[in-house]
C-alpha cells in the first residue's frame, strides 16, 4: 500500500473552492448528504423470511460515502446517521421486531448500524492513498469495508443481539451474511467502477498531497 496521501474526491471540489470557509460548506454538506443518502437507503427494505436482518442498500452507501469523502468524513457522517438515529429520527429500516431509536442497536441489526462509522473510515483511508483511482484496488477498498460490516453484523448476532436469543457462530454466518454475500458482491462489482468513472468524469485524477484537512 502505497504511503502517499492523495486526495479524495470532495477534498479536491473543497480544495478548489474560493474561499476556506466556502470550502468548510462543502464538506459540512458532504457529511451530511451521505449521512442523509444512508438514511434514505435504509428505506429500501426487504425482510426475508429466514432472516431477522433485512436487506438494505445501506452498506454501498457507507462504502461509496467513504470512498468519495475521506476517512474522517466519512466516519462523521456515519456518526451523524446514528446519531440520527439514536435520537429518535425515522432513519433506520423499518423493523417488525425494535421501533426507531437507541433500541435499534439493541436489537438483530445493531451490530452492522454500529459498524458503518468504521467502514467509511476503513475504506476512506484507502482512497486517501489511491485505491479509488483503478477499478480493481477501488473493489479492494470496499471489500475491506464490507468485511468490517459482516465481521460486527455477524458477531453481534452470534453473542449480543437477543433475537429472541443469540444465535451462535454458525447460525449467525447463516442468518447474518449468507443471504447477502453473494447480492453485496454483486453491488460492490458495480459499484467499483463508480469512483474511477467519477475521477475520469471530472478529469481530477491526479494525485494531491495538499488537500487533505
Amino acid at each position: 500500500m502505497s504511503s502517499v496521501r492523495c486526495a479524495t474526491l470532495v477534498s479536491v471540489f473543497a480544495g478548489e473552492a474560493a474561499s476556506e470557509p466556502l470550502a468548510r460548506a462543502i464538506r459540512v454538506a458532504s457529511v451530511v448528504f451521505v449521512a442523509a443518502l444512508t438514511a434514505a437507503a435504509a428505506q429500501v427494505s426487504v425482510p426475508l423470511p429466514f432472516t431477522p436482518v433485512p436487506f438494505t442498500l445501506q452498506p454501498m452507501i457507507v462504502l461509496l460515502g467513504g470512498a468519495a469523502l475521506g476517512s474522517r468524513l466519512g466516519c462523521y457522517s456515519q456518526v451523524l446517521y446514528l446519531a440520527a438515529g439514536l435520537a429518535g429520527l425515522p432513519v433506520f429500516a423499518t423493523s417488525p421486531l425494535l421501533p426507531q431509536g437507541a433500541l435499534r442497536l439493541l436489537g438483530p441489526t445493531g451490530g452492522y448500524l454500529a459498524s458503518y462509522p468504521f467502514a467509511a473510515w476503513a475504506v476512506g483511508a484507502l482512497a486517501e492513498r489511491g485505491f479509488d483511482r483503478h477499478y480493481l484496488r477501488s473493489a479492494v477498498a470496499m471489500v475491506a469495508g464490507l468485511a468490517i460490516i459482516y465481521a460486527s453484523g455477524v458477531a453481534w448476532l452470534a453473542f449480543g443481539a437477543r433475537v429472541p436469543q443469540a444465535l451462535g457462530v454458525r447460525a449467525a454466518l447463516i442468518a447474518g451474511a449468507g443471504p447477502f454475500l453473494l447480492a453485496d458482491i454483486v453491488k460492490i462489482l458495480v459499484a467499483a467502477s463508480a469512483l474511477p468513472a467519477a475521477w475520469r468524469f471530472t478529469g481530477l485524477g491526479r494525485p494531491r498531497t495538499d488537500l487533505l484537512h
